[in-house]
């Protein structure tokens, strides 16, 4: 795959060139050798039976390759309680899907809901300084297209965060969109 727009947030990209050049030179290296397969034959309605981009095998190889590199979960587990409730709800948690030396990493291919999440997740783990960038990996509109319905695509999510300027998400984060070789 190969890297087709690169967004920072609250200088995100700063902060992994200065302090992190490694971990950025890994991330590169992962997505450049993540290949994107077409290996999902759709049964959507308006897309029966083509040949898609299969976002499970993608996010296999992500895992994969940024494992070898040292990456792992991040998981702050808690028990959830609200002012003036009886309620206690343990169990409850947080994740965060690869973490190296205060880095944070998110693979994308889902819902837009599920990439806006993620910006909620980097501030969580920030607040709690348990990280000092996050960086989010989505696809762009163009393998979006090639994709399940569904599938959204990072640059809605640069235009979202353009128009909420500083105040959410109030942490560094580099966002970087992907597209097929």
């Amino acid at each position: 795959m190969k890297v087709i727009y690169e967004y920072s947030h609250l200088g995100g990209s700063e902060i992994l060139k200065v302090r992190f050049p490694r971990h950025e030179q890994e991330i590169y290296d992962v997505i450049r050798k993540v290949q994107a397969k077409r290996t999902k034959i759709s049964k959507e309605k308006t897309m029966k039976g083509k040949k898609l981009f299969n976002p499970k095998d993608m996010n296999s190889q992500f895992k994969k390759r940024l494992a070898k590199k040292g990456y792992r979960e991040l998981r702050d587990t808690y028990t959830i309680q609200i002012p003036g409730s009886e309620v206690s709800i343990p169990g409850a948690y947080k994740q965060i899907d690869f973490v190296k030396s205060q880095v944070l990493i998110e693979v994308q291919f889902g819902k837009y809901a599920f990439m806006f999440y993620d910006m909620a997740k980097f501030q969580y783990f920030f607040n709690e300084n348990k990280a000092d960038v996050g960086i989010e990996i989505v696809p762009c509109h163009a393998l979006h297209k090639q994709m399940s319905t569904g599938v959204s695509y990072g640059e809605q999510l640069v235009y979202d965060i353009e128009r909420l300027k500083r105040h959410f998400p109030a942490v560094p984060i580099k966002v970087i969109l992907i597209d097929v070789d």
